[in-house]
Formats: structure tokens, sequence, C-alpha cells
């Protein structure tokens, strides 16, 4: 493994145990997670590390991540894409054209909550 290498992944592990402290029914950012972890600008590399949240042991609940006005713009990664909204619904969260309704309250910030 290169150097490189260990580095994302140590990344990714970071990202991914953020990511598994989102409570059911709430929803975080990549820009939270980012800013939590103290790389406020490298909101496109926890995007890059939830990518591979499908293959993390324990499970990550990618679902619970989105983009900063609560845009699914991780639905692709998931089979079939309408999988995150019907997973964020199960959880009780409305979603409507691929956007978190009432997202400011359902929010979950890390910095605070941490």
């Amino acid at each position: 493994m290169t150097e490189r290498s260990k580095m994302d992944t140590n990344f990714y592990e970071q990202v991914f145990e953020v990511a598994r402290l989102v409570p059911k029914g709430r929803v975080t950012s990549y820009g939270a997670i980012a800013k939590a972890l103290g790389v406020a600008n490298s909101s496109r590399m926890v995007g890059h590390a939830m990518a591979y949240a499908g293959q993390a042991s324990p499970q990550v609940p990618a679902h619970r991540i989105v983009n900063g006005s609560g845009l699914l713009t991780g639905r692709f990664h998931f089979s079939p894409p309408t999988l995150m909204q019907e997973l964020l619904e199960k959880e009780g969260i409305t979603v409507a054209n691929d956007k978190i309704k009432n997202f400011k309250q359902v929010f979950w910030d890390p910095l605070q909550e941490l």
C-alpha cells in the first residue's frame, strides 16, 4: 500500500466514524463532516470517501449524508438510485425532487453534537 493509500484509508475511516454517529431520522452534510474533522475545505474528499461507504465494516448509514442544501447528491451510488430516498423516508424524513424538506430541522451538526 502506498503512503497516499494509507492516508486515504485513514481519512475514509474518520469520515465513516462520523457518519456512523448520525442518528436515525437526521442527516448531515459532506461539509459538516469535513469541518468536524478539521478539514473544512475538503467536502469533496468526504463525498469521495462516502462513495466507498458500501464497502465499510461496520456499515455506514451513507443515506444520511447529503450536500449542504439537502440535495441527495449521493443517490447514484445506491442501487437502485431511489434507495437513498426510500431509506430516508423510512426514518421519517420527507424528500421531494431529490431534496430534503425541512432540512434545517433534521440537520445534525457534528460540531455541535459531538
